[in-house]
């Protein structure tokens, strides 16, 4: 079984019986039974959700939190805490761990971190056979803004419309 941790991105605001919500957990259970590891922020949401898709599947999930939110717990499936004393320093440690990233749809937050992975990739700073799938279809008008100034940049980016496509892609990638 691997052990290779896949980082996913996602919003906080996702509850139960949302369409996000179920898209993360069948992420996260889809990643465990193909062995490997889950990577979030650790709190709710879709970080919940995939977690949680993970834990029923046997798999094992790293939550890295921020010690600055005083009255945030980890989530209860997460197997692996990683404490952080900042916002940067938590989506750094995100992207060191992750061998690839997959982004569900979400506000700033989420988007500061596809931001900042794709920027890195983009200038060569992160290991060109770690792919960025984004989920569903949200981030594809952003996908097409960017491209209207760098055509390139999206070279860097992968639609996957479910996720048994975005593990497809990873495994792809191994």
């Amino acid at each position: 079984m691997s052990k290779d941790i896949i980082t996913i991105f996602g919003t906080s605001r996702a509850g139960a019986g949302d369409e996000i919500f179920t898209l993360a957990v069948e992420t996260g259970r889809l990643l465990a039974q193909a062995g490997f590891t889950i990577a979030n922020g650790g709190y709710g949401g879709t970080m919940l959700a995939a977690a949680k898709g993970a834990a029923e599947a046997g798999g094992e999930i790293i939550g890295v939190t921020c010690s600055t939110f005083k009255s945030s717990k980890a989530n209860k499936y997460v197997t692996r805490e990683v404490v952080t004393g900042s916002l940067d320093e938590r989506l750094d440690t995100l992207v060191k761990l992750g061998r690839a990233y997959i982004v569900l749809p979400g506000g700033t937050g989420t988007l500061l971190e596809l931001a900042k992975v794709w920027e890195l990739k983009n200038k060569g700073f992160l290991n060109t056979n770690k792919p960025i799938i984004l989920l569903g279809g949200f981030w594809k008008p952003l996908v097409e803004l960017i491209a209207i100034d760098d055509a390139d940049s999206s070279r860097f980016v992968k639609l996957a419309d479910a996720p048994k496509q975005a593990v497809e892609i990873i495994i792809k990638k191994k």
